[in-house]
């Protein structure tokens, strides 16, 4: 029986790295540069002035800023101080930035620009670090040990908390999902099927905050590679980089293809460099998924999951064409189900709420006993499962198909409506960029669907024409009861559509 690998945290192995190579780079960001023995340093000085401190295992760090080398080396020098790490939107609210702050309780906040107008929020008994010149609090580079400063070694274990992720805020307070250092070394080791090395090249579009970034940046560093970081995307800038860094791996969020692949001089662009690319965190069409494989070379892999964890569905669309309307089926050694409005399981080929269990899963909501037992379901053997919220179906092969978010499921006159299907119509429309459906009050049905619709800017259509031409294709019980044309379709930093917040403008509309 083979043993299973001995657990090194990710910055364990960056050391590793630092020693065997160590003028190989680890961060680019414009004319920055930092090879692998000068990040292993900056870790070192970070997880001494920690210590310093008085921080370390069991206490968290806040880090809200835009993605930059100094922005990784805290992270990952707060990891090695044995601190977990709370890496926060400089894009949410005053309020939930202060809700946040005092649910992960900081022992220090690591800030720049872009959270100049959170920082008022901040509880006088927390620290600040300023990331750049123009951030509050004791500039980063005062606060560092002096160079060549090497923190007491902390032999941090795999049950413990590696990270805070908080949710988007996009239905409500945004709560804090504890990851642990075991969790984020399944996903390194998942990585290992994913070609990453000592000579691979990770261009990153998303933000150091969020999850979708991580579960690519973390293996990227853990295998030796180069991690390319822009600040803030831009599809015409992310193609110029990706050329000419020769870059092997990507994560973008549908949207960010979206754009890309609409760029006029996209064939134009040497990518041959590429070897896999990745998606997820929003619905990604089957349309886009074949143009992303016609005309850009490399793999693609959409991943399905939660950043609460539980199990995850990964389609490699390059390896399966005929099932891009799919997310694929479950990942190794990951078990997902689809259970009902009643907690059992439902009859093969049937819908339901999917459910799942891996070695990936989150330890809890920080805090929040009770919305961590709302969070999971238990089969009758006793074995713990993570509730998605997304209502789907297995196909004979095994492959999951999304019909739409369980919140998102639209109930008029008793009838199911899933906006996703609405949403799929209207894209065929020529003139239709983006759609989003979401139900709304109605006296006769109790719920209503209402469609929002991003036209193509050369378009000449008006709202009443599009959606006469909608409800004539869909179901009787489908039609939309409106349609409003939009400018663009408000989203979060990773690109998912806020659906509530387009419930409440229409709310608000006279």
């Amino acid at each position: 029986m083979t043993a299973a690998p001995r657990f090194r945290s990710l910055a364990d192995r960056v050391r590793e790295h630092a020693r065997a190579r160590p003028s190989a780079p680890a961060l680019l960001q414009d004319d920055e540069r930092l090879d692998y023995a000068a990040f292993d340093a900056l870790l070192d000085r970070v997880a001494a002035a920690l210590q310093r401190d008085g921080i370390g295992p069991g206490d968290v760090v806040a880090i809200c800023a835009h993605s930059t080398p100094r922005y990784a080396a805290v992270f990952l020098g707060a990891l090695r101080a044995g601190a977990a790490v709370a890496p926060l939107a400089p894009s949410v609210s005053p309020e939930s930035f202060a809700a946040m702050l005092g649910d992960a309780g900081p022992g220090r906040l690591f800030a720049d620009a872009a959270a100049a107008a959170l920082l008022d929020r901040v509880p006088e008994g927390v620290p600040i670090v300023a990331l750049d010149r123009a951030a509050r609090g004791t500039p980063l580079d005062g606060w560092l040990m002096p160079p060549g400063s090497t923190p007491t070694p902390v032999e941090v274990q795999p049950e413990w908390p590696c990270n805070i992720i908080y949710s988007s805020g996009t239905t409500g307070t945004p709560k804090g999902i504890v990851q642990s250092h075991g969790m984020r070394d399944a996903h390194i080791e998942r990585g290992a099927a994913y070609g990453y090395g000592p000579h691979g090249v990770t261009i990153l579009a998303t933000p150091l905050y969020s999850n979708t970034t991580l579960v690519v940046f973390f293996p990227t560093l853990a295998y030796g590679g180069s991690v390319v970081l822009m600040a803030k995307f831009d599809a015409a800038r992310y193609v110029a980089l990706a050329e000419r860094h020769r870059a092997t791996h990507t994560m973008l969020v549908p949207v960010q293809y979206q754009r890309i692949m609409a760029l006029a001089d996209f064939d134009a662009h040497d990518l041959t460099s590429f070897h896999m690319k990745f998606c997820t965190s929003a619905p990604f069409s089957a349309a886009l998924k074949a143009d992303v494989l016609a005309r850009w070379p490399g793999g693609l892999v959409e991943f399905y999951g939660m950043t609460e964890g539980g199990g995850t569905c990964i389609l490699d669309a390059h390896e399966h064409p005929d099932k891009l309307h799919t997310v694929g089926p479950p990942a190794p050694g990951h078990d997902i189900r689809l259970i009902d409005e009643r907690g059992i399981e439902v009859a093969p080929g049937e819908v339901g709420e999917v459910v799942g269990h891996s070695r990936g899963m989150m330890t809890g909501y920080h805090g929040r006993p009770d919305l961590t037992a709302e969070a999971e379901w238990f089969d009758p053997s006793g074995k713990r499962f993570i509730r998605t919220g997304d209502v789907g179906r297995f196909d004979a092969d095994g492959f999951l198909t999304l019909l739409d978010r369980k919140k998102d499921l639209v109930i008029s006159g008793g009838f199911n409506i899933y906006p996703s299907d609405l949403e799929a119509a209207l894209r065929e429309h020529p003139a239709v960029v983006e759609a989003a459906v979401v139900g709304v009050p109605s006296a006769t049905w109790g719920e209503t669907p209402v469609a929002f619709v991003v036209a193509r800017g050369d378009a000449n259509v008006d709202a009443g024409t599009l959606k006469d031409w909608l409800n004539a294709r869909v179901g009787k019980t489908q039609r939309v009861a409106d349609l409003r044309l939009v400018d663009e379709l408000p989203r979060s930093a990773i690109g998912k559509v806020m659906k509530r917040e387009l419930r409440e403008a229409y709310g608000r509309a006279p």
